[in-house]
């Protein structure tokens, strides 16, 4: 799908990218342990992600990040999702940022074994829809590690 989805908050969506996102937060909160990013800006040009971090991730790192999420694209996993309720969601997945009211079922999106979470937003539906992902600059300061990524 290339064309962006509105949300129910009226903010287009690029699937392409948000699927990357999902991608890259899962494995930064594998590899460091730390959570995926408490902030966020997602969009069609260019994205970047904010980790607290407690030191900046090395050029050798962030390379290794980039070469994973790029096999995982090539590989064209499916994106799956599932309806599950709340309580069952609070076993699993950080409820905090549902917002206030959300209905009891949620949704949760799947890149087949490498990232699941909460999710309202429009996602591909096989990794290969993507294409190539890169990461273009990253900054750290004062325990934020900020990543900044397009896809090519």
């Amino acid at each position: 799908m290339d064309t962006p989805i509105l949300n129910q908050h009226n903010k287009q969506e690029y699937p392409p990218m948000h699927t990357a996102e999902h991608l890259l937060n899962g494995e930064m909160a594998r590899r460091y342990g730390h959570g995926r990013a408490f902030n966020a800006h997602i969009e069609r040009k260019k994205s970047k992600l904010d980790y607290h971090l407690p030191k900046e991730l090395t050029d050798v790192e962030l390379h290794s990040l980039e070469t994973y999420i790029n096999d995982i694209i090539k590989m064209d996993i499916k994106v799956t999702e599932e309806y599950i309720s709340q309580a069952e969601a609070m076993n699993r997945f950080d409820l905090s940022r549902l917002p206030e009211g959300a209905s009891d079922t949620v949704r949760v999106v799947h890149i087949g074994p490498y990232d699941e979470c909460l999710c309202a937003g429009a996602h591909v539906s096989h990794t290969a829809e993507i294409g190539s992902f890169r990461i273009t600059s990253s900054r750290y300061e004062d325990g934020v590690q900020r990543i900044v990524f397009k896809l090519d």
